[in-house]
């Protein structure tokens, strides 16, 4: 078996696997990159098309966000992941696309009027569709068998609703060996979801690092720290503006809220209002409030039991159409919004942040990760003012962070889930989804702590296992250089990757065509010649 690392391998976002059998080509997660990446990822190594199948974690964007790339560009195997990942992709990947299909309408709009050639969007409503149907959904802890010879776990990974560790066992020439990809481990005694499962011994591990060397702290009461915030806030008359993402955040603080509620803790503010302003969040909410009694923690169940829809309450108001967007701000009302995308990159937060970064009164409450890069990792790092839609906007209102509410396992949680392997350490750990320095730093607190092999692998990084590991190309090790704005659209042109992609779909069917007819073979090439000399220029 051989495995490559493509993204997520000394970075945060972006997360995608390939791991070679002896018969099969396997992809464990492909997601869009966020924020900037100090290392080029590779570009995609095989033919779409050629890929067996498809292994996903969860359904966050930065795991699952270029399924429909690899649809639209051949791919037509099967997709496998948990009930719950099943539900929310099929809202989050049918918004993504809508976001890239928008974002090519408005730079084409630019572009015709400088006099310049139009873009496509990376994949459509229809090319998410036809991912979407390629969804198999597997039941936790249920060995099931994907491939001959090929057989996948899932395990709770308590990071989102429906998340999963994925184990992969693999029997070739009769000897059985386990791979098995943490994806995003969550944080522990988090509302509405389970802790993270343990694993049970395997042969190789591929472990995330997000906070591979931070600690969250002393846990406070998060309906304290909530309470506190969304009073000051409205006291002084002010807006609780919560960037959050749409899926996972989103339905945390609305539980969280309506604790608050129920238990009357606000004072002098009866029945604030509360907006969760984002489409998608809307409709994932909708998919956390029905049939998952078997995936939340023991406390949401207590409540579904008795009837109690643990993340509606009086108050809670959600706004879809734009208009309804516009009219929140319009409202001099105090009240809390709640709005994606989770780090301020894109979406309606934007048109919040707008309203109410500049207002002292305000208060802007950050509850999850904001990769460098990002507009909400700017704000936070307290830059005095940010551009928003081509206007100076002074940073004045109060910046606030919930502590310990991430998403992600820290060190102590990430060390004592590896730690559950130590008594049948196995032979190799690779360190990926981290900073660059972070993931070699959790490596060697892996091999220093337990005595492990580990190591964090780049992007290209290729190892073929065994009775040892051998690293057969260690990828892209070298920082790019920083770009000027034209070469960093350049490189991310999504055209050109589909390009690239193309040209390797039409040396796969080169080669299905091999022992043809010669008449077949001469036309084809002919074929192939003439667009070669269109293009060569």
């Amino acid at each position: 078996m051989r495995l490559q690392f493509i993204g997520a391998a000394h970075e945060v976002t972006g997360s995608a696997t390939l791991l070679y059998t002896e018969n099969y080509k396997i992809l464990v997660d492909f997601g869009l990159e966020q924020g900037v990446n100090l290392y080029d990822n590779i570009d995609f190594p095989e033919n779409p098309g050629d890929i067996d199948c498809v292994l996903l974690t969860h359904a966050h964007i930065d795991h699952s966000g270029k399924l429909p790339v690899l649809v639209k560009n051949g791919f037509s195997g099967p997709i496998y992941m948990s009930v719950p990942t099943e539900r929310l992709c099929s809202i989050m990947l049918l918004d993504s696309a809508h976001i890239q299909e928008q974002e090519a309408e408005w730079k084409n709009r630019k572009s015709m009027r400088a006099g310049n050639g139009s873009v496509e969007p990376l994949y459509t409503t229809n090319d998410a569709r036809a991912a979407l149907q390629l969804m198999k959904a597997v039941d936790y802890n249920t060995p099931t068998e994907i491939l001959p010879g090929v057989s996948i776990r899932l395990l709770d990974a308590g990071h989102l609703l429906g998340s999963a560790s994925i184990e992969v066992s693999v029997t070739e020439k009769g000897k059985t060996e386990k791979l098995l990809f943490s994806g995003d481990l969550g944080n522990v005694d988090r509302p509405l979801i389970k802790n993270p499962q343990k694993p049970d011994p395997v042969d190789y591990v591929i472990i995330e690092s997000t906070y591979g060397n931070r600690t969250h702290g002393e846990r406070k009461d998060y309906v304290e720290q909530l309470r506190d915030i969304i009073q000051t806030t409205l006291d002084k008359g002010g807006n609780v503006v919560i960037p959050a993402f749409a899926v996972g955040r989103t339905q945390e603080m609305l539980y969280l809220i309506r604790e608050i509620k129920t238990r009357n803790l606000i004072k002098n503010h009866d029945n604030f209002p509360v907006w969760v302003d984002s489409p998608l969040a809307v409709e994932a909410t909708n998919v956390y409030s029905t049939d998952f009694m078997s995936y939340c923690d023991e406390t949401t169940k207590e409540l579904l039991v008795q009837g109690i829809n643990p993340i509606r309450f009086s108050g809670l108001k959600t706004s879809i159409t734009s208009n309804d967007s516009v009219a929140i701000n319009l409202d001099p009302t105090p009240k809390v919004i709640i709005s994606a995308s989770g780090m301020c990159e894109a979406g309606r937060i934007r048109h919040h942040l707008k309203h109410n970064l500049w207002r002292p009164e305000c208060t802007v409450l950050f509850v999850g990760y904001q990769s460098e890069g990002t507009l909400g990792n700017a704000i936070l790092s307290g830059k005095e003012s940010v551009k928003l839609f081509g206007e100076e906007i002074s940073v004045r209102a109060r910046l606030a962070q919930m502590d310990g509410i991430s998403g992600h396992a820290d060190e102590p949680l990430l060390l004592d889930w590896i730690g559950a392997l130590k008594d049948c350490p196995p032979k190799k750990v690779f360190v990926n989804h981290g900073n660059d320095s972070v993931t070699d730093e959790f490596a060697e607190k892996i091999h220093a702590l337990y005595g492990m092999d580990a190591e964090a692998p780049y992007s290209g990084g290729t190892y073929l296992l065994g009775d040892t590991v051998e690293c057969l190309d260690k990828g892209v090790t070298t920082p790019v250089p920083e770009r000027t704005p034209r070469q960093a659209a350049a490189k991310a042109s999504s055209v050109f990757q589909r390009l690239l992609m193309a040209g390797k779909r039409l040396l796969s069917v080169i080669e299905h065509n091999r022992g043809g007819a010669n008449k077949d073979l001469a036309k084809f090439a002919d074929q192939i010649d003439a667009l070669c000399n269109k293009w060569d220029r």
